[in-house]
């Protein structure tokens, strides 16, 4: 496992944004961007991605979003899709990135949408898996994901074995077995320092109408069985984006590059290098 290097910036608000990375910082930057849920981090999203793309010549960058992994997670706030944008691109300023492939899962992929639509030279491609923000946030919520993700989460009862079962409900059924146990371990000790606010007041809006602005190169990855954003949203895409490319995987539900991290790897390294 490819080492990783921490750094912390402070950004507007006072907020400190942690960010890990690992490879050549001469090398062109690609920025991991996690989704949502209790205990995400960058690191614990995306661990089974990183020594792939350092070893194909990519400077990789793991950042916590405010609320989430090492970084302040304050309280009494709407963590809004701009917050979690505007706090995120201070941050890879200061960490001397000025321009990066983008690659986010579910809110992550609604981050990277905003961030590219906010700052289109930063943007060099996206790679979304399950995007969000993509449908009225009303929408989201009647998938069978969300209620499942219904937990003690935040509570004095949130333990090990609630952490457990959400993390297993972002995987299909048949994945399960396969979770690594100290990728839930890791998770259960980010969340237990989580506010409920990062969840219950979560505000992201639809960017469905704004597809046709974004013109860097795109790749959209679903698994078929994503019980948290639909896997016919990808054609949204396919029908509004200048330039994009999606595939569909079966027998897998919302975490594509950790279900299918092998082909997601070299899919996605393939796509990058012919972009160089």
């Amino acid at each position: 496992m490819t080492d990783l290097v921490t750094s912390t910036h402070r950004v507007s608000g006072g907020y400190d944004i942690v960010i890990a990375e690992a490879g050549d910082r001469l090398a062109p930057a690609v920025v991991f961007i996690h989704g949502s849920g209790p205990g995400a981090s960058g690191a614990s999203n995306f661990r089974q991605n990183i020594d792939a793309f350092v070893d194909a010549g990519y400077r990789v960058i793991l950042p916590d979003m405010i609320g989430y992994g090492g970084s302040s997670k304050p309280e009494g706030l709407d963590y809004t899709l701009q917050l979690f944008t505007d706090t995120l691109y201070e941050a890879l300023l200061a960490h001397g990135v000025t321009r990066a492939s983008l690659i986010g899962n579910s809110l992550g992929g609604g981050v990277a949408l905003q961030l590219a639509l906010d700052h289109p030279g930063f943007a060099s491609s996206l790679v979304l898996m399950a995007p969000g923000c993509v449908a009225e946030r009303e929408a989201y919520f009647v998938m069978p994901g969300i209620a499942k993700m219904v937990s003690s989460f935040g509570g004095p009862d949130f333990d090990l074995a609630e952490q457990t079962r959400l993390v297993s409900n972002l995987v299909h059924p048949d994945f399960v077995p396969k979770i690594p146990e100290s990728l839930i371990a890791e998770r259960f000790a980010v969340a237990r320092t989580q506010p409920k606010d990062v969840l219950m007041r979560m505000r992201t809006p639809d960017l469905s109408s704004r597809l046709g602005e974004i013109e860097q190169p795109t790749f959209v990855l679903w698994g078929l069985n994503d019980e948290f954003c639909p896997e016919a949203h990808a054609r949204l895409f396919l029908e509004r984006c200048a330039d994009v490319r999606a595939i569909t995987f079966a027998r897998t539900g919302h975490w594509v590059q950790v279900e299918r991290a092998a082909e997601f790897n070299a899919y996605i390294t393939e796509f990058l290098n012919a972009r160089r």
